[in-house]
């Protein structure tokens, strides 16, 4: 393998990236802080498709992952939120989020970026419309006085320069701790795929376009990746010689589904419905991707690739590069934190072997959202003296004296499942 040629690219993409994900990072942390659940959940109640619209502009900018989206969509349908509103938001809101669509736009152009919003909200009118009519239910969702937020988020009354600080904090502390892993997965995947596989392999599936939209979606609904991380991996195919739409296909269809959200989601809004949920993702990628290939112009979508030439020569500008450098610090920070807290994590288990003490595996959980959601249902309940959650294991302990079945109850109704 050519390591130069795979740093190089690596480098090029991470320059090309990190000023708009940086930027998407803090725009994401202001929609943290100013966005309160409780108000999205009273505008998404009632049938129609008025509710629907609503869910899917409200979840488009919202950077939340398929994983990390289930507890907010819990929550939404505990503060009234209908079935087929709460579809739409499941499948808007993983497949875009300002930090994705910023950095779209840096690595795959203004057309990419512009689509990729608007296919994520055709899927969630979709999705959200046909489970509206084919399965909806008789009430919108429970009107309890639940007081607990969506993934974690805490809405408090603090002032105005509190809530500018915690919203820069979450931005690039928390964000970055929860796709900081798959960012970099995606970024050196796409830097291998660069340097290992041959232009000529994807000849011959380029000619079928459907079929390798196909092949696509076989191929990235199963696995877990991110919005942001598939957008260097979707740039590496193109310039192998596979179609934009193909592309397209993977930026839609990878972040919306896989097969630990699906097993979550048919317990939160049934199975039918989770039937619908993943055949609309798949549908509106695959049609849009089509539409991209056939209907609009290609040169609309042929991303610069001379990033990715062993022959080209790269020339970084001091910006970029202090971006750059931003962000390896807060991956390495976000890397050092979540160690520690595994520390802490195994510290009280060893140390602490009173008979008030619970240990859960909780399945479901793939990032700090995730996390927190849980972390914060089980604080909740009356009796927890502490919890400490370890994101890598899925261990959840539980210190305090509290029924085990109120606590399995507790991290069911957050959007997750306890290993039995």
């Amino acid at each position: 393998m050519n390591f130069s040629h795979f740093f190089t690219s690596l480098i090029a993409i991470v320059n090309e990236m990190s000023p708009y994900i940086i930027l998407g990072f803090i725009i994401a942390g202001f929609l943290h802080v100013f966005i309160r659940p409780d108000t999205m959940g009273r505008h998404l109640a009632g049938r129609g498709i008025k509710p629907v619209m609503k869910a899917a502009l409200l979840g488009i900018p919202l950077p939340l992952c398929s994983c990390g989206v289930l507890p907010t969509a819990v929550s939404l349908r505990r503060q009234g939120a209908s079935k087929g509103a709460t579809t739409s938001f499941l499948i808007a809101t993983p497949q875009t989020g300002v930090d994705s669509i910023a950095a779209t736009y840096s690595l795959l152009g203004l057309p990419f970026a512009i689509l990729r919003p608007v296919g994520a909200l055709a899927g969630a009118l979709l999705g959200g419309v046909a489970v509206g009519r084919l399965d909806s239910d008789s009430q919108s969702g429970s009107k309890t006085a639940c007081h607990s937020t969506a993934g974690g988020h805490e809405h408090s009354d603090a002032g105005f320069v509190k809530k500018i600080i915690e919203a820069v904090r979450y931005g690039l502390v928390d964000m970055v701790g929860s796709v900081g892993k798959w960012l970099v997965i995606g970024l050196i995947v796409a830097a291998l795929i660069t340097v290992l596989v041959p232009d000529e392999l994807f000849l011959g599936l380029s000619q079928y376009p459907l079929l390798a939209m196909l092949v696509m979606v076989v191929v990235s609904v199963p696995m877990y990746i991110c919005a942001t991380g598939s957008i260097p991996i979707a740039l590496s195919l193109i310039a192998k010689g596979l179609t934009p739409g193909v592309g397209f296909v993977l930026l839609m269809a990878g972040p919306a589904a896989n097969f630990a959200s699906m097993m979550i989601l048919s317990k939160t809004i049934g199975r039918k419905s989770t039937y619908i949920y993943v055949g609309s993702v798949v549908l509106t990628a695959i049609l849009f991707g089509l539409a991209i290939d056939y209907l609009l112009p290609r040169e609309w979508f042929m991303p610069s690739v001379s990033h990715l030439s062993p022959h080209c020569h790269h020339t970084f500008g001091i910006f970029e590069s202090m971006c750059s450098l931003l962000l390896l610090c807060l991956l390495v920070y976000s890397g050092i934190r979540q160690h520690n807290c595994k520390i802490d994590h195994q510290h009280n288990l060893n140390t602490n072997a009173s008979n008030m003490k619970q240990v859960y595996i909780i399945e479901g959980m793939s990032c700090s959202h995730c996390q927190a959601s849980v972390k914060k249902a089980i604080l909740n309940l009356k009796g927890v003296q502490s919890v400490t959650v370890d994101l890598g294991s899925g261990e959840a302990v539980v210190e305090g004296d509290v029924d085990a079945n109120t606590v399995r109850e507790a991290i069911y109704e957050a959007g997750f499942s306890v290993k039995e």
